[in-house]
Protein backbone atom coordinates (compact mmCIF):
# COMPACT_ATOMS: atom_id res chain seq x y z
CA UNK A 1 0.00 0.00 0.00
CA UNK A 2 2.96 2.34 0.84
CA UNK A 3 4.28 1.80 -2.35
CA UNK A 4 1.64 2.26 -4.22
CA UNK A 5 0.58 5.61 -2.64
CA UNK A 6 4.57 6.68 -3.00
CA UNK A 7 3.65 6.23 -6.71
CA UNK A 8 1.25 7.86 -7.71
CA UNK A 9 2.39 11.08 -5.98
CA UNK A 10 4.99 11.19 -9.18
CA UNK A 11 3.69 12.18 -12.61
CA UNK A 12 4.41 9.25 -13.91
CA UNK A 13 3.34 6.75 -11.31
CA UNK A 14 -0.50 7.99 -11.96
CA UNK A 15 -0.36 7.45 -15.60
CA UNK A 16 0.81 3.73 -15.17
CA UNK A 17 -1.85 3.69 -12.15
CA UNK A 18 -4.63 5.68 -14.34
CA UNK A 19 -7.94 5.18 -15.51
CA UNK A 20 -5.96 5.65 -19.50
CA UNK A 21 -4.19 1.83 -17.94
CA UNK A 22 -7.94 0.27 -17.24
CA UNK A 23 -9.85 1.82 -20.68
CA UNK A 24 -6.91 0.25 -22.57
CA UNK A 25 -7.51 -2.95 -21.39
CA UNK A 26 -11.09 -2.76 -21.23
CA UNK A 27 -11.16 -1.80 -25.18
CA UNK A 28 -9.10 -5.11 -25.56
CA UNK A 29 -11.58 -6.86 -23.42
CA UNK A 30 -14.63 -5.75 -24.92
CA UNK A 31 -13.38 -6.57 -28.62
CA UNK A 32 -11.79 -10.46 -27.46
CA UNK A 33 -15.60 -10.55 -26.55
CA UNK A 34 -16.90 -9.15 -30.22
CA UNK A 35 -14.66 -11.13 -31.52
CA UNK A 36 -16.95 -14.48 -29.82
CA UNK A 37 -19.80 -12.63 -32.05
CA UNK A 38 -18.68 -13.15 -35.40
CA UNK A 39 -22.17 -12.79 -36.89
CA UNK A 40 -22.95 -9.84 -35.66
CA UNK A 41 -24.94 -8.38 -32.91
CA UNK A 42 -28.59 -7.10 -34.41
CA UNK A 43 -28.36 -3.56 -35.05
CA UNK A 44 -31.18 -3.21 -32.63
CA UNK A 45 -29.67 -4.74 -30.03
CA UNK A 46 -26.38 -2.59 -30.43
CA UNK A 47 -29.11 0.65 -30.89
CA UNK A 48 -30.51 -0.20 -27.31
CA UNK A 49 -27.08 -0.61 -26.12
CA UNK A 50 -25.80 2.63 -27.15
CA UNK A 51 -29.06 4.27 -25.82
CA UNK A 52 -28.15 2.92 -22.29
CA UNK A 53 -24.65 4.12 -22.68
CA UNK A 54 -26.11 7.68 -23.12
CA UNK A 55 -28.59 7.38 -20.24
CA UNK A 56 -25.50 6.32 -17.74
CA UNK A 57 -23.21 9.13 -19.45
CA UNK A 58 -25.79 11.64 -18.85
CA UNK A 59 -25.88 10.42 -14.97
CA UNK A 60 -21.89 10.70 -15.15
CA UNK A 61 -22.36 14.68 -16.34
CA UNK A 62 -24.94 15.64 -14.14
CA UNK A 63 -22.98 14.32 -10.83
CA UNK A 64 -20.09 16.23 -11.72
CA UNK A 65 -21.88 19.36 -11.68
CA UNK A 66 -21.81 20.20 -7.97
CA UNK A 67 -18.84 21.29 -6.78
CA UNK A 68 -17.69 23.78 -4.55
CA UNK A 69 -15.93 26.87 -5.35
CA UNK A 70 -17.39 27.90 -8.22
CA UNK A 71 -18.52 30.67 -10.24
CA UNK A 72 -21.39 31.17 -12.86
CA UNK A 73 -19.41 34.22 -14.15
CA UNK A 74 -16.31 32.41 -14.76
CA UNK A 75 -18.68 29.52 -16.47
CA UNK A 76 -20.44 31.44 -18.38
CA UNK A 77 -17.25 34.08 -19.55
CA UNK A 78 -15.30 30.70 -20.35
CA UNK A 79 -17.60 28.73 -22.23
CA UNK A 80 -18.06 32.49 -24.60
CA UNK A 81 -14.47 32.78 -24.85
CA UNK A 82 -13.94 28.80 -25.51
CA UNK A 83 -16.76 28.70 -27.73
CA UNK A 84 -15.42 31.37 -29.80
CA UNK A 85 -11.79 29.98 -29.94
CA UNK A 86 -12.87 26.34 -30.49
CA UNK A 87 -15.35 27.57 -33.67
CA UNK A 88 -11.49 29.38 -35.15
CA UNK A 89 -9.66 26.93 -34.61
CA UNK A 90 -12.42 24.10 -35.23
CA UNK A 91 -11.20 21.11 -33.80
CA UNK A 92 -14.38 19.63 -34.58
CA UNK A 93 -13.49 19.29 -38.22
CA UNK A 94 -9.97 18.91 -38.12
CA UNK A 95 -10.32 15.41 -36.40
CA UNK A 96 -12.85 14.45 -38.96
CA UNK A 97 -10.28 15.65 -40.89
CA UNK A 98 -7.77 13.84 -39.47
CA UNK A 99 -9.71 10.08 -39.25
CA UNK A 100 -10.31 10.77 -43.01
CA UNK A 101 -6.79 10.85 -43.81
CA UNK A 102 -6.27 7.64 -41.23
CA UNK A 103 -8.72 5.85 -43.47
CA UNK A 104 -7.45 6.71 -46.63
CA UNK A 105 -3.75 5.44 -45.50
CA UNK A 106 -4.53 2.33 -43.98
CA UNK A 107 -6.69 1.48 -47.03
CA UNK A 108 -3.60 2.44 -49.20
CA UNK A 109 -2.50 -0.01 -51.59
CA UNK A 110 -5.03 -2.39 -51.22
CA UNK A 111 -5.40 -2.48 -47.13
CA UNK A 112 -7.60 -4.65 -45.64
CA UNK A 113 -10.62 -2.06 -45.57
CA UNK A 114 -12.31 -4.02 -42.46
CA UNK A 115 -9.22 -3.20 -40.35
CA UNK A 116 -9.02 0.35 -41.04
CA UNK A 117 -13.20 0.92 -40.82
CA UNK A 118 -13.07 -0.83 -37.74
CA UNK A 119 -10.17 0.63 -36.22
CA UNK A 120 -10.49 4.41 -37.44
CA UNK A 121 -14.22 3.80 -36.32
CA UNK A 122 -13.37 2.82 -32.62
CA UNK A 123 -10.50 5.70 -32.27
CA UNK A 124 -12.90 8.39 -33.34
CA UNK A 125 -15.29 6.82 -30.46
CA UNK A 126 -13.16 6.29 -28.05
CA UNK A 127 -10.50 9.35 -28.43
CA UNK A 128 -12.68 12.12 -29.37
CA UNK A 129 -15.29 12.96 -26.91
CA UNK A 130 -15.42 15.27 -23.50
CA UNK A 131 -14.69 12.40 -21.23
CA UNK A 132 -11.38 11.15 -22.44
CA UNK A 133 -9.80 14.83 -22.38
CA UNK A 134 -12.32 15.57 -18.75
CA UNK A 135 -11.34 12.13 -17.14
CA UNK A 136 -7.38 12.16 -18.05
CA UNK A 137 -7.61 15.68 -16.24
CA UNK A 138 -8.93 15.08 -13.03
CA UNK A 139 -7.50 11.62 -13.00
CA UNK A 140 -4.03 13.55 -13.56
CA UNK A 141 -4.42 16.18 -11.32
CA UNK A 142 -6.61 14.58 -8.52
CA UNK A 143 -5.67 11.51 -9.07
CA UNK A 144 -9.51 10.89 -9.21
CA UNK A 145 -10.37 7.83 -12.02
CA UNK A 146 -14.04 7.65 -11.34
CA UNK A 147 -14.70 9.22 -15.16
CA UNK A 148 -12.31 7.22 -17.00
CA UNK A 149 -13.66 4.42 -15.09
CA UNK A 150 -17.35 4.90 -16.12
CA UNK A 151 -15.87 5.68 -19.82
CA UNK A 152 -13.51 2.39 -19.52
CA UNK A 153 -16.90 0.19 -19.21
CA UNK A 154 -18.78 2.23 -21.91
CA UNK A 155 -15.87 1.58 -24.08
CA UNK A 156 -15.64 -1.92 -23.32
CA UNK A 157 -19.69 -2.47 -24.38
CA UNK A 158 -19.24 -0.33 -27.02
CA UNK A 159 -16.03 -1.99 -28.54
CA UNK A 160 -17.54 -5.84 -28.35
CA UNK A 161 -20.80 -4.59 -30.64
CA UNK A 162 -18.53 -3.06 -33.01
CA UNK A 163 -15.77 -5.66 -33.24
CA UNK A 164 -18.53 -8.24 -34.02
CA UNK A 165 -19.36 -6.40 -37.27
CA UNK A 166 -16.43 -4.25 -37.83
CA UNK A 167 -13.71 -6.79 -37.07
CA UNK A 168 -10.41 -6.95 -35.25
CA UNK A 169 -9.25 -3.45 -36.40
CA UNK A 170 -11.53 -2.12 -33.41
CA UNK A 171 -8.77 -3.83 -30.82
CA UNK A 172 -6.30 -1.57 -32.35
CA UNK A 173 -8.04 1.29 -31.18
CA UNK A 174 -6.76 0.62 -27.69
CA UNK A 175 -3.21 2.18 -28.30
CA UNK A 176 -4.41 5.64 -29.95
CA UNK A 177 -6.39 5.88 -26.48
CA UNK A 178 -3.50 4.91 -23.53
CA UNK A 179 -1.47 7.39 -25.91
CA UNK A 180 -4.11 10.05 -25.77
CA UNK A 181 -5.52 9.69 -22.04
CA UNK A 182 -2.15 8.79 -20.46
CA UNK A 183 -0.53 11.77 -22.12
CA UNK A 184 -3.23 14.28 -21.15
CA UNK A 185 -2.95 12.40 -17.43
CA UNK A 186 1.03 13.08 -17.42
CA UNK A 187 0.58 16.70 -18.23
CA UNK A 188 -2.27 17.56 -16.05
CA UNK A 189 -0.58 16.02 -13.21
CA UNK A 190 3.14 17.77 -14.08
CA UNK A 191 1.13 21.20 -13.75
CA UNK A 192 -1.43 20.23 -10.90
CA UNK A 193 0.60 21.98 -8.68
CA UNK A 194 0.32 25.39 -10.34
CA UNK A 195 -3.41 25.18 -10.32
CA UNK A 196 -6.02 26.68 -8.06
CA UNK A 197 -9.11 24.62 -6.36
CA UNK A 198 -11.37 26.97 -7.94
CA UNK A 199 -9.70 26.64 -11.22
CA UNK A 200 -9.95 23.08 -11.12
CA UNK A 201 -13.56 23.25 -9.93
CA UNK A 202 -14.89 25.19 -12.17
CA UNK A 203 -12.82 23.44 -14.93
CA UNK A 204 -14.71 20.20 -13.53
CA UNK A 205 -18.22 21.71 -13.87
CA UNK A 206 -17.78 22.36 -17.80
CA UNK A 207 -16.30 19.15 -18.42
CA UNK A 208 -19.27 17.76 -16.75
CA UNK A 209 -21.70 20.03 -19.33
CA UNK A 210 -19.49 18.59 -22.28
CA UNK A 211 -20.24 14.93 -21.01
CA UNK A 212 -23.80 16.15 -20.77
CA UNK A 213 -24.25 17.36 -24.58
CA UNK A 214 -21.88 14.29 -25.35
CA UNK A 215 -24.55 12.09 -24.38
CA UNK A 216 -27.45 14.06 -25.89
CA UNK A 217 -25.69 13.48 -29.38
CA UNK A 218 -25.09 9.78 -28.47
CA UNK A 219 -29.00 9.76 -28.34
CA UNK A 220 -28.91 11.83 -31.74
CA UNK A 221 -31.29 14.22 -30.05
CA UNK A 222 -28.42 16.91 -30.85
CA UNK A 223 -25.56 17.44 -32.99
CA UNK A 224 -23.63 19.72 -30.98
CA UNK A 225 -19.64 20.05 -31.86
CA UNK A 226 -18.04 19.24 -28.62
CA UNK A 227 -14.70 19.40 -29.68
CA UNK A 228 -15.28 22.91 -30.22
CA UNK A 229 -16.17 24.04 -26.86
CA UNK A 230 -12.74 21.95 -25.40
CA UNK A 231 -11.01 24.99 -25.27
CA UNK A 232 -13.62 26.40 -22.43
CA UNK A 233 -12.11 23.86 -19.86
CA UNK A 234 -8.50 25.40 -19.65
CA UNK A 235 -10.23 29.16 -19.28
CA UNK A 236 -11.29 28.81 -15.59
CA UNK A 237 -7.29 27.09 -15.01
CA UNK A 238 -6.19 30.58 -16.77
CA UNK A 239 -8.77 32.73 -15.03
CA UNK A 240 -8.76 31.79 -11.27
CA UNK A 241 -4.40 32.13 -10.98
CA UNK A 242 -5.21 35.55 -12.17
CA UNK A 243 -8.15 36.41 -9.75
Amino acid sequence: MEFINSTAATPLGRVLLSGAVVNFVLVILGSLLGLLFKKGIPEKVRTTLMNGMALCVIYIGVTGLFEENTNIIIIILSFAVGAIIGELIDLDRRINILGEKLETKLNKNGGNTKISDGFVTATLLFCVGAMSIVGSVSSGISGDNSTLYSKSVIDCVSAMAFTSSLGIGVMLSAFPVIILEGGVTLLAAVISPFLTDAGIANMSVIGSLLIIALALNMLGLTKIKVMNYLPAMLLPLIICNFI
